[in-house]
């Protein structure tokens, strides 16, 4: 976790985009192994194909089609209003972990109430085989379908974006060659 608070931080410092991409995938990359560590390893193969994978590749294009190096603008105002919201966002959810049992607790109400139900009577239940799949498709469809309802709604937002700096791009273009809106009237 230190080592993603680090990245973290550097990503918010770092003002050559470039980096900021590699950073981003690498940070993506090391919470797949925190979630591996933690027993998730559904949520660690998707953060690592879609964060560390997909999110970076879709960054590298955006920086093709723009600059490499972020602009700076808002001043100092704008940036300490959005370190106070940030942090108190990240003390609330902290202090929601409070409740949390402890990592490895052997008498988590999941090891007891959860866990048993789904390898007892998924196969009855649900009619699958594969416990992971009859979970990941039956017991936490509504889960499964709002993360793809998520990377659907980021990736129409990075096509947005691409489409709208390409347009910009060509707009200048057809300036420079005298052959804009303008020349045409």
């Amino acid at each position: 976790m230190l080592i993603m608070g680090l990245m973290a931080l550097a990503i918010a410092r770092i003002r050559d985009l470039f980096a900021v991409s590699m950073l981003s995938g690498i940070f993506s990359l090391t919470g797949a192994a925190a979630y591996v560590v933690l027993d998730a390893v559904d949520v660690a193969f998707t953060e690592a194909a879609v964060g560390a994978g997909i999110s970076t590749v879709l960054m590298l294009g955006t920086l093709a089609l723009t600059t490499r190096k972020e602009k700076l603008g808002g001043g100092r105002t704008k940036s300490t209003a959005a370190f106070l919201i940030v942090a108190a966002a990240g003390a609330v959810l902290i202090y929601g972990t409070f409740d949390m049992p402890r990592y490895g607790d052997r008498i988590a109400p999941i090891h007891h109430h959860v866990v048993p139900r789904y390898i007892e009577k998924s196969g009855e239940e649900v009619g699958l085989p594969n416990i992971v799949t009859s979970v990941l498709a039956s017991y936490r469809g509504y889960d499964t379908l709002g993360e793809t309802f998520v990377i659907f709604t980021a990736a129409t937002g990075v096509l947005a974006i691409l489409g709208r700096a390409r347009r910009r791009r060509e707009d200048e273009e057809a300036d420079e060659t005298g052959g804009g809106k303008e020349s045409a009237s």
